[in-house]
């Protein structure tokens, strides 16, 4: 255990329990890595691996691999001991070495890697013998100046705006395509309904019954094959398959890419056997100078992508709400700290206005009012009211005078305090809050680990089933017509039965992949 370290990872465009299956089955076949944990809310991975054998931008940059975005998550989790300097006034390669040299040398100083190209340093430190700013005025001192490189404190990666305005999108343009669609289709059942009331009233022949149909307005023929309705079902389609289904097909390539199958592998498929067996058939129709309308699926992907595309939209409004508590807390924390001097008889000297991260333990911090507490700490000097509603709950503010303790997060309400940092940095209450939510959101039941490992399989199977159908139906329908005429009512008698059963065929086969989309394992 001496030998593995602890990364997180801040990982994007996940959509469902099959990505994080996905991330977590390829990722645990590297070597040198020895658990991994992704929590699809968090938009966070926690990845446990050797050192030795590979580092966290390795990890980072398998998880792009895969299609989704990942960025180390630098001092998550790890505690004070990693720090990340921007240090100016580098000219060559003995500038590297002077730095590095010096900092080896400097007692608590684990490790320094310094990089000329970046201008960046990163060093390992032990937070009992040395603090941030000491390892900072040691780089000073060699001549050199030095930042701290900013972190996201915004929370960013909890933030689904971005992917409720795609998702939204592609549901407002399929919807707008799919109602005129819809309407096409309603019309034409009632048509056949009242067509079937007449045949069976009238005592109507089949030839009198073929000619009714094709005087109806959407069954008359623009050219030999092409029907006003086809034509139109094809112009309304076109636009939702491309611009609606857009981020499906982007998804199911890069799932594709890496020999996995997830959800949009599955929409994209049904949609796109749909569109371009309806658009084939039309142009055989066309080409053949058909008399009679060929039956066509453009009414499958614009319904399709609707319901999906908003099934995914209300997801990521579902997420972001779920996940705004995390970022409330994680907006909570201080961004600066003012570190004061003290003379004898607690005298000011100086005041100094440094990043939180850069606070050590002992230092004596100042609060003014409206402020609020960068760290946890004890009061050495002034009297207060703080408001501790974040970890409490309570409204009423708080008396705090000399020796009483005060939370990282809770505000200064109207007058200044002095405070001897006890607990900085990931050590904090409201750190370790952060830190147990992320981590509550991580962990999983062994159910929820079981249902993540089946819908890594399912896409496959499905499809697997799709196939088996298609060809089932042919060798049926070939063997024993009657079985296909008994389920494929209301088919054209005047084409092949050849072309009958194969048309039943996709029709179940598309039936099977267009049911499976929206199932409840793939959305749970």
């Amino acid at each position: 255990s001496k030998t593995i370290s602890k990364c997180y990872v801040q990982v994007t465009g996940m959509t469902c329990a099959s990505c994080v299956a996905n991330i977590e089955r390829n990722l645990r076949r590297e070597d040198g890595i020895h658990s991994i944990l992704v929590a699809l809310m968090a938009g966070k991975a926690e990845v446990r691996y050797n050192p030795a054998v590979i580092h966290p931008a390795a990890i980072a940059e398998l998880i792009r691999e895969l299609g989704f975005g990942a960025t180390v998550m630098e001092n998550c989790g790890e505690g004070d001991g990693i720090l990340e300097l921007v240090v100016r006034g580098m000219t060559c390669a003995s500038c590297v070495h002077k730095i590095e040299s010096t900092l080896m040398k400097t007692s608590g100083v684990l490790y320094c890697s310094v990089a000329l190209a970046t201008n960046k340093a990163h060093i390992k430190y032990d937070p009992e013998a040395i603090g941030p700013r000491d390892v900072i005025q040691v780089i000073k001192d060699l001549g050199f100046t030095t930042s701290l490189v900013k972190k996201d404190r915004s929370a960013s990666h909890l933030d689904h705006k971005q992917e409720i305005r795609q998702w939204k999108r592609s549901f407002v343009v399929s919807l707008v395509f799919c109602i005129p669609v819809m309407g096409l289709m309603i019309y034409m059942m009632v048509m056949d309904s009242q067509l079937s009331d007449a045949h069976a009233h009238h005592n109507m022949s089949s030839e009198e019954m073929e000619a009714l149909h094709s005087s109806m307005v959407l069954e008359y023929q623009i050219l030999p094959g092409l029907s006003v309705m086809n034509f139109l079902s094809f112009l309304l389609c076109v636009p939702v398959q491309v611009f609606g289904g857009w981020h499906f097909y982007i998804q199911a390539s890069r799932a594709l890419r890496h020999n996995t199958a997830n959800m949009d592998v599955l929409v994209v498929l049904a949609t796109s056997i749909a569109f371009l067996y309806s658009f084939i058939i039309l142009l055989v129709a066309m080409a053949e100078r058909a008399r009679v309308n060929p039956v066509t699926f453009f009414d499958t992907p614009p319904m399709l992508f609707v319901f999906i595309s908003l099934g995914r939209w209300l997801e990521h409004v579902a997420k972001g709400k779920t996940s705004e508590a995390l970022a409330r807390l994680i907006s909570l924390q201080a961004t600066e700290a003012t570190i004061v001097t003290l003379g004898p008889d607690n005298v000011l000297l100086s005041e100094e206005q440094v990043d939180v991260e850069l606070v050590q333990r002992g230092d004596i911090v100042k609060v003014v009012p409206g402020g609020k507490f960068p760290v946890d700490g004890r009061v050495i000097e002034g009297h207060s009211m703080v408001d501790e509603s974040l970890i409490t709950g309570e409204a009423m503010p708080v008396t705090k005078k000399p020796g009483n303790t005060v939370i990282a997060g809770s505000i200064n309400q109207n007058g200044s305090l002095l405070i001897s940092a006890t607990h900085v940095g990931a050590d904090t209450t409201l750190s370790q809050i952060v830190k147990l939510v992320e981590e509550a959101q991580t962990s999983k039941a062994p159910i929820q680990q079981f249902a993540d490992k089946l819908s890594g399989y399912f896409v496959p199977f499905i499809v697997a089933v799709s196939v088996v159908t298609l060809f089932a139906w042919i060798i049926i329908g070939f063997v024993d017509f009657e079985i296909v005429e008994k389920y494929f009512l209301g088919y054209n008698k005047s084409i092949s039965a050849a072309e009958v059963i194969i048309r039943f065929a996709f029709q179940a086969s598309i039936t099977v992949l267009c049911i499976a989309c929206p199932c409840s394992l793939g959305l749970a």
